[in-house]
């Protein structure tokens, strides 16, 4: 999508701080962190939330997991959080959807 920012992020248009990057999903610091650890997981293919998945791209959200656990192993994370916003209501302030990786500190719950 030509004016989303992540699409931006992922075609190297818009600097990032680079994670991990495949060919499906491209992984970077968060610019505002909540946590020591902020990554978000974003898929290369512009899918705006979860309201836009379907029989034919609802895979996408198992890459980010499997993709979210390969970071926190590889940075020896003993514990994370994964967070999906849907919506401005729940958070979701760009429309693709993408994974917030949270980590490096205890989590409380409720989360807020």
């Amino acid at each position: 999508m030509e004016d989303c920012l992540f699409c931006k992020i992922i075609n190297k248009e818009i600097p990032s701080s680079a994670v991990y990057e495949d060919d499906g999903v491209f992984a970077f610091n968060d610019i505002n962190p909540q946590a020591p650890v902020h990554i978000l997981i974003v898929p290369k293919e512009h899918i705006a939330s979860t309201e836009d998945l379907n029989e034919n791209n609802s895979a996408v959200i198992g890459r980010l997991a499997l993709t979210a656990s390969k970071i926190a192993k590889d940075m020896k994370l003993e514990g994370y959080r994964l967070v999906i916003n849907c919506n401005e209501i729940a958070g979701q302030s760009v429309f693709h959807i993408h994974c917030h990786l949270l980590g490096g500190r205890p989590m409380a719950w409720p989360p807020g």
